[in-house]
């Protein structure tokens, strides 16, 4: 029997939640609450569209022209984004990762990061779902099994509905966002350009009090995020109606993406707003900000959460 596109299958379910989660790129492909999807989903016979719920790493985002230098050598990585001559979003998003446990309510993916050409490391990946009553937790560990010091960065792609999906449907939605800085990019390429206060010039992309999105188009990486006593940082999509949706992290990731799917013409435009939270910004191999460098045998984690607000 031939196997789904999107690789082998895993079902999670509690208290009132499901969700189903594809091992090619360890991808949540679907999170729902009650009769609700929390984040667009996709189908099993279906090659994961637009990052879909895939896990980002070694590095989230995008690398100018899939070049970079780290320890004095100078690595070229493949550029797989060539209409923005970049490399983008790691190397795992087609990996398919292997089962290490499995239950009804937890689940344990492995797969190695192979030493390659741009990237010559071994890194050994292990992503842990857990469903709960306070919605879906997502904790990724990576080892680094080279012999020597590995640059590495992660993070997550999930769409997030706050409501019913469908061209526009995100203008009527409220979104909550607490990043003070965001980096500013170039429109061709979208890579960084420099930094600014959300609340200067128009504040358009200032989120800080929860607003409508209206029109807002956001594709941009923000930090300085407000994180409350335990250090939690949240981004928060609602309807018209008050339920939505809550993507929370500590920090282990100083950054979140936020975009709002801006595609004129498709189906799938300004449907949901993508929130990744990342370990690092864009760029970050070359810029050094906020990259990881795990030892030999070392190792570094991050996570995050997805649950559903209720009206």
């Amino acid at each position: 029997m031939r196997s789904p596109l999107s690789g082998t299958q895993h079902v999670l379910r509690a208290a009132g939640y499901e969700a189903r989660v594809a091992s090619v790129g360890a991808s949540l492909r679907m999170l729902r609450l009650g009769d609700r999807d929390l984040i667009t989903p996709f189908a099993a016979d279906e090659v994961r569209p637009s990052m879909s719920g895939a896990l980002l790493a070694p590095w989230p985002n995008r690398t100018a022209d899939g070049a970079y230098e780290f320890g004095g050598v100078r690595h070229q990585l493949p550029v797989n984004e060539p209409e923005r001559g970049t490399a983008a979003h790691g190397l795992v998003a087609w990996l398919d990762f292997a089962a290490v446990s499995a239950g009804p309510d937890e689940l344990m993916l492995r797969a190695v990061i192979p030493p390659q050409p741009g990237y010559p490391w071994l890194v050994r990946l292990e992503v842990t779902f857990t469903l709960s009553a306070d919605g879906l937790t997502q904790e990724i560990v990576a080892v680094n099994e080279s012999a020597s010091d590995a640059p590495f960065g992660l993070g997550g792609h999930p769409y997030v509905l706050a409501g019913d999906s469908g061209p526009g449907a995100i203008d009527a939605w409220e979104l909550e966002l607490p990043g003070a800085e965001v980096l500013l990019v170039s429109p061709d390429r979208l890579l960084p350009t420099g930094s600014a206060h959300v609340a200067e010039g128009d504040g358009r992309w200032d989120f800080r009090e929860p607003r409508a999105l209206g029109a807002t188009e956001i594709n941009h990486a923000f930090t300085q995020l407000r994180r409350d006593a335990a250090g939690t940082a949240r981004v928060r999509a609602r309807a018209a109606d008050g339920s939505g949706v809550e993507v929370a992290w500590d920090d282990r990731c100083p950054w979140v993406q936020v975009y709002t799917a801006d595609s004129p013409g498709n189906a799938t435009h300004r449907h949901a707003v993508a929130v990744e939270p990342m370990t690092c910004p864009p760029d970050a191999l070359n810029s050094g900000r906020d990259l990881l460098t795990i030892a030999p045998g070392a190792a570094v984690s991050a996570g995050w959460t997805i649950r559903g607000i209720d009206p």
